[in-house]
């Protein structure tokens, strides 16, 4: 938590839902505005799914909706500790179509040309079967009476921004618990790693808009946390196995991370913790 010039503790003020006017640098900002397309029903369901997600945000989403346009709504996650996302802010925009929830949601991932995930292309695509995007069957496709944008962000952070990204591949997937799948997913861990810090640097530098705040708060409270990582990490520990306070767990010395990790890690070090002692992130100025 940041403190105040008392040296009290200051709550997160950001809302975890909230409407506001719509952002001019959303991705699907240009698409015709469908709100009165769905008619009245279309746009209860719209506000349904408004309150869901009001009441039932996991602590690391956010989401923004906007009152000129409730076709679109704009979500940021943070990665979870014990994934080479550990974090990291991933920012996602969303379209729901006329013919919602008939089809679901259109999503776009903010990735700044960078793709550290097999689910989330540099192009913004997020491949996803609850999203039709992927294959799928029974539950792990859209259901129209009973998928929501909620199940949709949860599912994103839950399974695709986990902890060992690399058999989200289809084919990889029947390499789980083998020598061969192990070799792989360690180094697929370290690049998605370093992707992930990148992204803290574009973030930083071109926050995206109604999110700017929050990106500098994110940042100036977990600032420390997450050179500790760049620590721990050049120091040999196994990429996303540390705990939430960027600390060793059992799992950190049970593989080393490879030197090539360490030797990029070094140089990116350096421009994070210019980039966090602009924002006045703690320990950084």
């Amino acid at each position: 938590e940041a403190a105040d010039a008392n040296g009290n503790e200051e709550p997160f003020r950001f809302l975890h839902f909230d409407v506001r006017d719509s952002p001019p640098d959303h991705h699907y900002l240009d698409t015709a505005d469908q709100g009165g397309c769905g008619g009245k029903r279309w746009v209860k369901i719209v506000q349904r799914e408004w309150k869901i997600l009001e009441n039932n945000l996991p602590d690391t989403i956010y989401v923004r909706a906007f009152e000129n346009r409730i076709d679109l709504l704009r979500a940021v996650m943070v990665g979870a500790s014990g994934t080479p996302y550990h974090d990291g802010l991933f920012f996602f925009d969303l379209l729901l179509p006329p013919s919602y929830p008939d089809a679901p949601p259109q999503v776009y991932y903010h990735s700044f040309g960078l793709r550290l995930n097999p689910n989330l292309y540099a192009s913004g695509t997020v491949c996803l079967s609850l999203l039709n995007t992927f294959g799928g069957e029974g539950t792990e496709i859209w259901s129209p009476a009973t998928s929501s944008l909620l199940q949709v962000l949860v599912s994103i952070q839950g399974l695709v921004l986990n902890n060992q990204p690399y058999y989200n591949e289809a084919e990889y997937e029947a390499l789980v618990g083998t020598p061969e799948g192990c070799r792989n997913a360690l180094p697929y861990n370290e690049n998605a790693y370093l992707l992930t810090l990148r992204t803290m640097l574009h973030l930083l530098r071109r926050p995206p808009l109604g999110f700017e705040e929050f990106v500098r708060d994110h940042f100036r409270r977990r600032a420390r946390f997450i050179l500790r990582a760049c620590e721990a990490y050049l120091q040999g520990c196994d990429v996303g196995t540390l705990c939430s306070e960027a600390c060793a767990t059992k799992r950190s010395s049970e593989r080393q991370c490879s030197p090539g990790l360490r030797f990029t890690l070094a140089n990116l070090v350096p421009r994070l913790v210019a980039a966090f002692a602009e924002i006045g992130a703690e320990g950084c100025v």
